[in-house]
């Protein structure tokens, strides 16, 4: 049920495999100026721009993210109940130091009101730099041009610089620019979309306290409502030829403004540049330190200077490509261009993450409120893993360091062990719906199969014993508590009132996903407590003394996991989703009008939960994160069941049906998920993403291609393949990082090829047998398993709802 929204006009970015390019402005565009302003924004994982117009003016969402900077506010309920969580928090606006104003004699230019006669803009994403070049007709005549360069630094995760220069082709003219540093109103929420947040009430959400300014240099710094943390900001100015210009700086409370008045004469540009430095640290924190460290960002960035700059930008990028870039040969730039443009969100989402998560939104937008879900532990941890461990390490020590935070939740909550919060930026739980919120306690499992997925890849055994082992001890001291041994169930252990990832099915009992998941980490645990205490003996005390683990527990975990209750419906020989599923009336597809999805905006969800109906990917996300545990033929009946029930109203369904779709053979099927997944965001397939990319899905594009056409499965750490690639493409090239060595693998249709780049030795699957890789012989070639007809389904078209 994949419905196309309407998206920007195709012929103004041209297909291009390493740049997206908008090749004009005018009314048609400016209906489609939010959604640009997401596919233009940087980023480095600490820092984010959205991509605004360089003169500030038209805006639809400007937007400036720190990770993890935010303000606490009241959550609202109409009523309360025991457990609800009292305090939310939001990710917060600082001042936007983006915007440089100019003026020509006494006019402003604004792209809307120009007679342009040139515009472009372009993200080159191998340099991870975005340019834009404007000329325009003024009133009188005269023509000018205007070029400009903007990045958010890979290396120093604190800056950001912009170039500017301005160029008059006929004649001279007075121009004033107003470089900015400016406090922006809040953005209005809309009342009717659950993902945006709630409105703030806080008169100030930045208290300012206080200013620093020096010749062309001005720093700000300011307090965030509730949480305290203290923040300074700054711009400094490089103009190369000084006395030209004459400069003056204006500062209010929440503001300045460097003004520079000049003339620019034919054949004589005006060229700047400005850098943006961002700090911020804990409450309590002095703001005059603030302002130094910012001060120290400006000073060692004016040392290097633009070019410098741009050059190290360049290098970074160019590292992440070597090691993270995929390539589909076939008949046009078109999908690379897609492809590597969802790769750069991972990119600029995770580059200088540390110390935080990974936003659903990354840093592009505002929605979800800057939250971490379990969308980084499912779908970004797999290519963080693959491609950067040190960064998958980082994400994963975020977790560790809400422990516990997640402590105290399951204690408020009448738990043992740890209870991980469902969506938060400090640790605490800061979901108010707790149907979909507080019940999906599967992250708790997530996060433990994340650990486990990150140390038999990275083989970092040192973080399990350090930090990993930890929470899995307290993970599964949670499902060990909060299931039981049924009596009705023959004595199987149970888990009741959860939601799975499924969030239009909520407060079941024995939801598949969240028991098989349970299990894994219920044995995991064990395995890892047991090994410890048999290898690691010190490493274990220490575990004991900050656990207090009973020599009784694990084996307590290994019984339930041995008797977990897993539904099973005899008759349609599937795993209903949850107990109840199945009773349920189906949804009525054929008579939903495509304007009224997603249902969760337009029908109450009493009605949804009383139907077979699903949001997104729930039993068939299981089918393929554990996908050791189900027969050929399990996996394509509860496929062929659950995937014309699922209307894909979240973004993260898409790609996991993919992968399933190509494990079983349907790969008309598999591409056509995959081309929906990777064009969401770019060709604003979902009609939201002038709030921000969908990291979660994005990431989801990534395993789709390297999961679900590579084949790649790695359960227990043994890397296997089974690549299955799409009729219209050529073949597919990917690289892998595994313990410590670079592989790269590329898929065609009559051989796949394994080459180890770096490295000693590396053993890998294909097709079942084994593939040894040395530094001695590090290529091997091997026949691609023969492309099989398509199956047909096990449940006829007419048994199910209409799509």
């Amino acid at each position: 049920m994949l419905r196309l929204r309407r998206r920007p006009p195709a012929d103004i970015f041209p297909a291009d495999p390493w740049a997206l390019e908008e090749t004009r402005f005018g009314p048609e565009v400016q209906d489609f100026l939010g959604q640009a302003e997401t596919m233009f924004a940087l980023a480095n994982g600490h820092l984010g721009l959205r991509g605004t117009l360089d003169e500030g003016a038209p805006v639809r969402e400007p937007g400036v993210y720190l990770n993890g900077f935010h303000i606490l506010r009241a959550i609202t309920y109409g009523e309360h109940a025991y457990g609800f969580p009292r305090v939310g928090q939001s990710l917060v606006n600082p001042p936007d130091a983006t915007p440089m104003r100019l003026h020509v004699g006494s006019e402003p230019f604004r792209l809307d009101r120009a007679d342009l006669t040139h515009f472009s803009r372009r993200l080159d994403m191998r340099a991870g730099l975005l340019e834009r070049r404007v000329a325009w007709r003024l009133p009188t005549g005269q023509r000018l041009a205007l070029r400009t360069l903007r990045l958010v630094s890979l290396e120093d995760r604190n800056l950001a610089a912009i170039g500017w220069e301005l160029s008059a082709e006929d004649a001279a003219a007075d121009i004033t620019l107003h470089s900015d540093l400016l406090m922006r109103p809040p953005l209005p929420v809309d009342p009717v979309d659950p993902r945006l947040g709630e409105p703030i009430s806080a008169r100030r959400l930045l208290v300012p306290t206080g200013q620093a300014v020096q010749g062309l240099r001005a720093i700000l710094s300011h307090e965030a409502f509730g949480s305290g943390l203290v923040l300074a900001c700054g711009m400094d100015h490089v103009i190369e030829e000084p006395g030209r210009l004459v400069a003056e700086t204006e500062f209010r409370e929440d503001c300045a403004t460097v003004l520079l008045r000049g003339q620019v004469a034919p054949g004589r540009p005006l060229r700047l540049w400005k850098a943006l430095a961002y700090h911020y640290d804990v409450a309590g924190t002095p703001a005059e330190e603030l302002r130094t460290r910012a001060g120290h960002t400006l000073d060692h960035a004016m040392g290097q200077g633009m070019e410098a700059l741009v050059g190290r930008q360049r290098l970074h990028a160019a590292s992440f490509w070597d090691r993270a870039d995929i390539e589909v040969v076939d008949s046009g730039p078109h999908r690379q261009q897609v492809i590597r443009w969802n790769l750069f969100q991972l990119l600029q989402a995770s580059a200088h993450a540390e110390g935080h998560g990974i936003g659903a939104r990354g840093l592009t937008g505002r929605s979800y409120e800057g939250h971490y879900f379990w969308d980084t532990e499912i779908y970004v941890l797999p290519f963080l893993v693959y491609s950067n461990p040190p960064m998958a390490r980082s994400v994963l020590m975020f977790r560790y360091r809400m422990l516990d935070k997640a402590r105290d939740r399951a204690r408020e909550l009448g738990h043992r062990g740890a209870c991980f919060p469902w969506r938060t930026i400090d640790g605490r739980e800061a979901s108010a719906y707790y149907a979909a919120g507080t019940a999906q306690y599967h992250i708790n499992a997530d996060i433990a199969f994340a650990i486990r997925k990150y140390v038999e890849v990275t083989g970092d055994s040192v973080f399990l014993y350090d930090h990993g082992a930890e929470i899995l001890v307290e993970t599964a001291r949670l499902w060990r508590d909060l299931g039981f041994f049924s009596a009705r169930h023959e004595g199987r252990f149970c888990i009741n009132g959860v939601t799975g990832p499924d969030e239009y099915n909520t407060v079941v009992d024995n939801n598949l996903f969240t028991n098989l998941m349970a299990r894994e980490n219920l044995r995991y645990a064990a395995d890892t407590a047991e090994a410890m205490a048999r290898d690691q003996p010190a490493a274990f005390a220490e575990l004991v003394r900050r656990t207090g683990l009973a020599p009784e527990e694990p084996a307590g975990w290994r019984e339930a996991a041995a008797r977990m209750y897993l539904p099973w419906d005899e008759r349609l020989r599937i795993h209903p989703q949850d107990d109840s599923f199945l009773d349920k009336e189906p949804w009525d597809f054929a008579n939903t009008p495509a304007d009224r999805y997603p249902l969760l905006l337009h029908y109450h969800p009493l009605n949804l939960y009383r139907a077979q109906v699903i949001k997104q990917a729930d039993t068939v996300l299981a089918l393929f994160l554990l996908g050791e545990h189900f027969t050929d033929a399990e996996t394509k009946r509860n496929f062929d069941y659950y995937d014309p029930l699922t209307t894909h109203d979240s973004s993260l369904s898409v790609c996991i049906q993919a992968i399933v779709a190509a494990e079983i053979g349907y790969l008309s099927k598999a591409l056509e998920y995959f081309e929906f997944a990777a064009a969401m965001d770019i060709s604003d397939l979902g009609g939201n993403v002038v709030h921000g990319a969908h990291i979660a899905s994005i990431g989801g594009t990534w395993m789709a291609l390297v999961h679900g056409f590579g084949g790649l499965r790695d359960h227990g750490g043994r890397i296997c393949f089974d690549p299955r690639l799409p009729a219209p493409w050529r073949s597919l090239r990917f690289p892998l990082t595994i313990r410590g060595q670079r592989l790269r693998v590329e898929v065609r249709h009559d051989v796949t090829s394994y080459r180890l780049e770096v490295g000693e030795k590396l053993v890998v699957f294909h097709a079942g047998a084994e593939v040894v890789l040395t530094a001695a012989e590090p290529l091997a070639i091997r026949d691609t398993p023969a492309a099989r007809p398509e199956p047909v389904p096990e449940f006829p078209p007419a048994a199910m709802p209409a799509g």
